[in-house]
């Protein structure tokens, strides 16, 4: 038998906690904040979308390459059927969303019984949780970690396992400084990077707040007339700062590092068409309906809110007739339907993303064990990896894999 200590209690942590000592070993678990899994109680808005239904194939496929192929050892030993088995043996029953997001059955407190839930396990299998229990450094040197401070005072084990998250939400207690601290201890890391955050915009409309664009393309671009670098199939919200929604929290990364580069630009298209089919299609309905009001046309692609707005920015007057249309009024009503421009963002948040980017070199880390390389007793498990896949429960399931692998010794 082992003595293990586990830093951090989000969903990493209490997975590897619980795994080790159900295996025998005598498990620690250290956590900064008042609670448990604070993180995990307000993912999802409350609801906690706790993975992603299909088999592992699927969900291997959700992220990059390199990603993937470092997570399939761990997903496969520790799967979403495997998480989901065992919430419900806790009492927590699931439902799986047309797009395969799998939550807790609506009830108030839903996430917070997924962390109850683990909370359960880890105490029934013996874990010492010790909560406010901060820790401010680690001390050795490859190829062994000696000790760690827990508020100012030494503590020793035979084996460190570190879940101590990112540096999204540090007002949840994912600060990152680990990171910094692993960095200083010559292991390989990449700097905090913004990820699934909302996109501030240099011109931010907030007047348009809560207005939603939906089942059109956000697009990325070099520039207002430069090439397309990526694009997301999904909607948007305007905020009072810019715009938040799937489709931005998927793009916020590449759009952070082109904006780094210098030429970032975003637009809208609520109709995926090329505009020169768009522009057809709008002639076609100038012969056949002369007398539609321009404003009726654009409110079939675009909500009814922002009409009035866009109609006074493109110069065209609310109550002018198709029929009565200028060539140059039509080519302006096409390009808010296809390329509604949302400008220039500005700088991402880090700590608004519902991941951070960065982390832990994979290329450090062994996939089956999260045995740091080069090292005898340190492991590595959840977001402090540098692992950041899309929104809909891949992350949690990520961080649920990695930390089970973590356990396992």
């Amino acid at each position: 038998m082992a003595k293990i200590i586990v830093v951090g209690g989000g969903a990493a942590g209490l997975v590897a906690a619980w795994r080790a000592a159900s295996l025998g070993h005598a498990v620690q678990l250290l956590e900064a904040n008042g609670r448990l899994g604070v993180k995990l109680r307000i993912s999802g808005g409350g609801k906690c979308n706790i993975t992603h239904d299909g088999p592992p194939k699927a969900l291997l496929s959700a992220f990059s390459k390199a990603q993937a192929r470092f997570l399939r050892p761990s997903l496969h030993a520790f799967d979403n059927a495997a998480v989901l088995d065992l919430l419900r043996r806790e009492g927590v029953e699931t439902y799986t969303r047309d797009n395969g997001r799998v939550f807790p059955l609506d009830r108030p407190g839903s996430a917070g019984a997924v962390v109850a839930a683990f909370e359960t396990l880890a105490h029934r299998v013996g874990v010492d949780v010790r909560t406010g229990a901060r820790v401010t450094a680690l001390q050795g040197r490859a190829p062994r970690l000696e000790g760690l401070l827990l508020n100012g005072e030494p503590l020793h084990c035979d084996v460190y396992v570190l879940a101590t998250g990112g540096a999204s939400y540090p007002e949840t207690g994912t600060r990152g400084e680990v990171l910094g601290w692993l960095k200083g201890l010559g292991v390989p890391v990449l700097p905090w990077f913004p990820a699934l955050a909302p996109i501030p915009l240099q011109r931010p409309r907030p007047s348009w707040e809560g207005v939603s664009l939906r089942e059109g393309d956000l697009r990325l671009q070099a520039g207002p007339e430069g090439r397309r670098l990526e694009t997301f199939a999904g909607d948007i919200v305007f905020t009072k700062a810019g715009i938040s929604g799937p489709a931005a929290l998927e793009l916020s990364q590449a759009t952070e590092r082109a904006r780094r580069e210098g030429a970032a630009w975003l637009t809208y298209a609520s109709i995926r068409e090329l505009p020169e089919a768009v522009d057809a299609a709008l002639q076609a309905e100038q012969r056949t309906n002369p007398r539609l009001l321009a404003a009726t046309w654009i409110q079939r692609h675009l909500p009814e809110r922002l009409v009035e707005p866009l109609l006074q920015e493109a110069g065209i007057d609310r109550g002018l007739m198709l029929k009565d249309l200028s060539r140059s009024a039509r080519k302006a009503l096409v390009a808010l339907a296809t390329a509604l421009p949302l400008g220039e963002p500005q700088a991402v948040p880090l700590a608004r993303g519902e991941v951070a980017a960065g982390g832990v070199d994979l290329g450090a880390v062994d996939p089956r064990t999260m045995a740091l390389r080069g090292w005898d007793n340190l492991r590595i498990c959840g977001e402090l990896l540098d692992i950041d896949g899309p929104v809909g429960g891949y992350n949690l399931q990520a961080a649920f894999s990695t930390g089970y692998a973590a356990g396992t010794l």
